[in-house]
């Protein structure tokens, strides 16, 4: 069972902001009455024990309410932190990356709902875009934006076609890779530039055409249908992306990756990458 933080975050906003506002209106003013009724019968006789107070539930939700509401409006609504789980988005991305995600890039939309209230923007071409994986929309995927709607996109001999013109590659040499990332040392490096967005990619020359085995490019060009997107991966041959399930709608839409935090890999030396933190992502 998936845990819905988002579903939780709301929940517990409810909660306690609910508990809070009944004992502003109906308790806390009951307890003043009674305090200042004790002033003017015997002050004397006022100490903590014998002056209402309110309850430990009450203290609690009081405390916790402006926590949890603060997370909440940070998280849905400008920046929220994710986990990079795979080599996909390599060399950009590495395992162990902690990324953050611009929420309002794409325009704002209500927490758990994912109904979009605002408009803000799009994705461009390039774009480095986390979103709901259409197959199964409880887990996030990141991948970049390859074809905007209405387009007709290729891929072939390790090169997209956009509109029948193929996106220009430079070679930079074999890839030297570290931790989680080393089984793709002796892959092929190349910058590939996207829309404005110039960013590295992976490939290897004896590697079919089609990542993990899928083919729905295999007979020719497709096109993006209106408000969908064409993801993939800069690791060109081990990506799981819109080559194997198609399209991404614009409603799965989560955010822009914006930039690098924290690196934390357990099978590179030291564990931390800290070259990696504060890098921007392109």
């Amino acid at each position: 069972m998936t845990f819905d933080f988002p579903a939780f975050l709301v929940l517990g906003s409810v909660v306690t902001g609910s508990i809070w506002l009944i004992d502003a209106l109906m308790f806390a003013p009951r307890r003043r009455r009674i305090y200042e009724a004790m002033l003017l019968k015997n002050p004397a006789e006022i100490s903590p024990q014998n002056v209402p107070q309110e309850s430990a539930l009450v203290e609690y939700a009081r405390s916790f309410f402006p926590v949890i509401f603060a997370v909440l409006i940070l998280r849905s609504f400008l920046a929220e932190p994710f986990r990079i789980p795979s080599n996909s988005m390599m060399p950009t991305l590495l395992t162990g990356d902690f990324i953050l995600v611009n929420k309002f890039a794409y325009g704002l939309r209500l927490p758990v709902l994912n109904r979009k209230v605002v408009e803000i923007g799009d994705p461009q071409r390039g774009d480095v875009v986390v979103f709901k994986y259409p197959l199964n929309p409880t887990v996030d995927y990141i991948k970049r934006v390859v074809g905007l709607p209405g387009d007709d996109i290729h891929y072939r001999n390790k090169t997209i076609y956009v509109n029948g013109e193929p996106v220009v590659q430079l070679p930079v040499g074999a890839f030297t890779g570290e931790g989680s990332g080393s089984e793709m040392t002796g892959a092929r490096e190349a910058v590939e530039k996207l829309g404005m967005i110039e960013h590295r990619i992976l490939t290897r020359p004896e590697e079919p055409n089609f990542a993990l085995g899928c083919q729905k490019l295999a007979l020719g060009p497709v096109m993006v249908p209106p408000g969908h997107y064409f993801m993939m991966g800069d690791n060109r041959d081990n990506s799981n992306d819109s080559r194997c399930w198609g399209f991404v709608p614009e409603t799965n839409l989560v955010g822009k990756a914006f930039a690098i935090w924290m690196h934390w890999d357990s099978e590179r030396a030291g564990r931390i990458a800290w070259s990696r933190l504060g890098h921007g992502i392109d």
